[in-house]
């Protein structure tokens, strides 16, 4: 069984072909980083305009490489929210019209369902897991039970950890994407020069914070003054600490709450771009050491938005007997965990 996916919900163009036996056949992704640099961050209009303008020759491409044909395919999966709602209307609208001409069933992927349950693509990851989902637009703690199935634990209640990397990056200027670019520089820095506070620390509940850790950084900023590269260094080196330690506090008290209602099941995994971040992972790492879990991680590739995630959740939810209508309307804003409930602690932004 041969599932399209198309991933169009920021500012990457992907398409990928996945059978249903984990083999990715091909991953195709054109990244936009060059025409958002200039503005320090995605907009939105051109993002959506570059995605209209390569989309088509993608999936041509990612069919070349799969060595099949549209006919081969049991099923077209886009990124259909959460995002930026032009281009997850051109991915979107995209499928639908492959699957209407095809005659095969359309699925409207949840994006973070696509990171969700990336980890997936490789053998050995079974029902109920742990799952951290670190993005660009998103810091969740979910208890992940199923395709369709997820139990939200603590959410950020303001900024995500890769939107604070970003503006982080941009206070040091130290380039676009911000992320790659923090860590790059923290490489050469001394992460104990300066004391930032690790939000939310201790707290009973799974939430995160990363407003005021950024703004910290933005004050010492003003108070130096004109920075030297060893202050940009040592800043990033400090900041990346802090938030490695900040989301790592809140990951052992989820893990606390994930035993009580799984007992047994021991499995943590970390997804979505501040995945790739190597200190945050061997920080988890040794979170779920302690407390006697396997950390479990995509690979880097599948870390940051791709097709082949959303073509894999759409043969999951396929294989569950499910597909959504064409007049499906995607949305900029689609909480994993419909149901809302709450745990203790349980975060506030979708």
């Amino acid at each position: 069984m041969l599932v399209l996916g198309i991933e169009t919900s920021c500012d990457e163009t992907a398409a990928a072909v996945v059978r249903d036996d984990r083999t990715i056949l091909a991953d195709v992704i054109l990244s936009q980083i060059s025409e958002h640099r200039a503005y320090g961050g995605v907009v939105p209009e051109i993002a959506a305009r570059a995605h209209l303008d390569h989309l088509d020759g993608l999936i041509s491409e990612a069919l070349r490489q799969s060595g099949h044909r549209l006919q081969d395919m049991a099923a077209f999966a886009a990124s259909a929210g959460p995002g930026l709602i032009g281009g997850l209307m051109v991915g979107a609208t995209t499928a639908k019209a492959l699957a209407l001409v095809m005659e095969k069933p359309f699925l409207a992927v949840n994006h973070l369902e696509g990171h969700a349950l990336s980890a997936r693509l490789s053998p050995g990851i079974d029902f109920p897991y742990l799952l951290l989902l670190v993005s660009g637009g998103h810091c969740q703690l979910l208890s992940v039970e199923g395709p369709g199935a997820y139990r939200r634990l603590g959410a950020t209640v303001d900024d995500a950890a890769g939107e604070a990397f970003d503006k982080v990056a941009k206070l040091l200027d130290l380039g676009y994407p911000g992320g790659p670019a923090v860590e790059q520089a923290a490489r050469l820095g001394n992460p104990c020069r300066f004391p930032l506070p690790r939000p939310m620390k201790g707290r009973p509940s799974c939430d995160f914070s990363f407003s005021g850790l950024k703004n910290a950084v933005r004050l010492l900023v003003r108070e130096l003054g004109q920075l030297t590269d060893q202050d940009k260094a040592d800043m990033a080196a400090s900041f990346q600490m802090a938030v490695s330690e900040a989301i790592a506090d809140r990951t052992k008290r989820a893990l606390e709450l994930f035993e009580e209602r799984h007992p047994g099941c021991r499995q943590l995994v970390v997804a979505g771009g501040v995945a790739a971040n190597s200190l945050l992972r061997e920080t988890l790492r040794q979170t779920a050491d302690q407390g006697g879990f396997t950390l479990t991680a995509p690979p880097l590739r599948l870390c940051t938005d791709n097709a082949a995630m959303i073509a894999w959740a759409g043969l999951e939810r396929l294989q569950s007997g499910n597909s959504d209508p064409l007049d499906f309307a995607p949305r900029p804003r689609w909480p994993l965990d419909s149901q809302a409930e709450r745990l203790p602690g349980a975060g506030i932004k979708a």
